[in-house]
């Protein structure tokens, strides 16, 4: 089969678990929402289908208006049907179309995956049904799918409904799929016996399919039928297929590395974008960023209630709150960077052990340290461009957001080399050949001592105003949008799309 993606337009739907703005609680939404929006844009047919939690939906600030289509799918669940309601919306400033699963037993919680007890009970039966309601919707508003590109285990299932069930039939002869890593970590792991959910016959549990370590793996499922694998960065596509990355799939994905590609993520250069933020006090570029960055360093002060000094250095942090973000590394090294006469600013939620931290550290240092624990949007930008440094001493990172705002608002980063935080940051090591390319600072061995020397090293920079301006340029010129990053996408559609006649001879039916 030939096929140039670059010069036809596809017929592409993304199925994902949560997608901004109708959902979010991770760099998952962002990624699904920016993809649609820049597909649409380089004139492609895209159609976004995701879970309508309506409770969050309610409650949340800029969401499009929310249609009924009228059109119902029942899937048989446990012997008994299910059936959601199909609802359609749009993305702003494209012809993308949103359809949303109205399922209320399933999809009315205010959180998509769990609550402070952990992940809901019943969230191998939820995502099972979304899995199969997918390809159910593409069959009865005959969208015909070039693509159905899949995000994550909560749509691991589908490349193996159209690997099986769908194989062959009317709409989807030619349709292939596309499986997508955010963070291998969560795998949709599940008790064995919820294997009918999968409406799945049970010679598909296996352990080249379905079954590993005697669990339904719904990740695993996706790896081993989709046409194509993406993760979220070239770094991140390398440590997967190792052993302290691959979290036990790393067989199954050098078994398909051919298959894989690793595409650093871009970022939504609209809605980041310093010139023209809504959100801060002050627009800014980058021949203007000096008095704009002054600014906004003085209104984050003021607002965190920290003494407004220009000539302090402000580190900021904006992320969840546990191990996999370093902040073991950032508490166990506070004190002895605070020393160094510096501002800390914190925004995030997570492990309430580093949420009390960041809260002690704030109340025994409170010229030095402000922190909001929650999540304020505003915050966040105003952070990216108020700060002077930004901190990312990641475990992993499979991709990460936070480093490349802060370089577009010229905000110099600190991170630790792995996954997307080594694809986008690169290093400044002191000599002037360098300051071709750096944009920050970069570290590699994950510890207390290596992580604060690179602090100190940044703040030490950050006296030659020469050598800070051109890490500044380095970061605000690159461009980070979607533009690059899509059109890698569609060359794994291409690829996918020339395996499609191989898959029954490839023997993952």
């Amino acid at each position: 089969m030939s096929f140039n993606a670059s010069s036809n337009r596809l017929r592409i739907v993304i199925a994902a678990s949560e997608a901004v703005p109708f959902s979010k609680t991770g760099g998952l939404a962002d990624v699904a929402g920016a993809l649609v929006k820049s597909l649409g844009q380089l004139g492609h047919d895209v159609v976004l289908i995701i879970p309508d939690y309506f409770p969050m939906r309610r409650s949340a600030n800029g969401i499009p208006p929310v249609d009924e289509t009228g059109i119902q799918v029942t899937i048989r669940m446990k012997d008994r049907p299910v059936t959601a309601t199909v609802n359609w919306s749009a993305i702003p400033g494209t012809e993308a179309r949103v359809l949303l699963v109205r399922q209320p037993e399933y999809f009315d919680r205010r959180q998509p995956y769990g609550d402070g007890n952990g992940g809901f009970q019943d969230n191998c039966e939820r995502f099972c049904f979304f899995s199969r309601v997918v390809p159910e919707i593409c069959r009865q508003m005959v969208l015909r799918p070039d693509i159905i590109h899949c995000n994550d285990w909560q749509t691991g299932l589908i490349p193996a409904l159209l690997n099986s069930q769908y194989a062959g039939t009317s709409g989807f002869a030619r349709t292939a799929t596309v499986m997508t890593i955010h963070n291998m970590a969560y795998q949709g792991r599940f008790w064995h016996f919820d294997m009918p959910l999968t409406g799945m016959p049970w010679r598909y549990f296996n352990h080249h399919q379905m079954e590993s370590w005697n669990e339904l793996n719904l990740l695993k499922t996706g790896l081993a039928f989709a046409d194509q694998i993406t993760t979220v960065s070239p770094t991140y596509a390398e440590e997967i297929c190792t052993p302290d990355g691959g979290y036990g799939l790393d067989p199954v994905l050098r078994d398909r590395h051919a298959d894989l590609t690793g595409i650093l993520n871009g970022i939504d250069d609209v809605a980041w974008n310093p010139e023209t933020d809504p959100l801060l006090p002050t627009g800014y570029t980058l021949d203007t960023r000096r008095a704009g960055k002054s600014r906004c360093k003085a209104h984050l002060q003021h607002r965190m209630q920290l003494p407004c000094f220009d000539e302090v250095p402000v580190i900021g942090m904006v992320s969840r709150m546990v191990d996999q973000k370093g902040f073991d590394l950032v508490m166990e090294s506070a004190e002895r960077l605070l020393n160094r006469n510096v501002q800390m600013v914190f925004l995030g939620t997570g492990d309430p052990y580093y949420e009390q931290m960041v809260r002690n550290l704030a109340n025994r240092f409170p010229e030095q340290v402000a922190a909001q624990i929650g999540f304020d949007e505003s915050l966040a930008h105003q952070i990216e461009a108020g700060a002077d440094l930004f901190l990312m001493p990641s475990r992993f990172e499979p991709c990460g957001l936070n480093q490349m705002y802060s370089l577009r608002y010229g905000t110099v980063p600190v991170v630790r080399k792995v996954g997307g935080l080594a694809d986008s940051v690169v290093h400044y090591d002191g000599q002037l050949a360098s300051l071709e390319t750096a944009n920050g600072f970069v570290f590699t061995d994950y510890s207390v001592a290596a992580f604060a020397e690179t602090v100190e090293r940044a703040l030490e920079t950050l006296e030659n105003e020469t050598v800070w301006d051109r890490l500044i340029r380095n970061g605000m010129t690159r461009d980070w949008s979607w533009t690059g990053s899509a059109g890698h996408y569609l060359d794994v559609y291409r690829r996918a799309l020339e395996r499609v006649s191989d898959r029954r001879f490839e023997g993952r039916v």
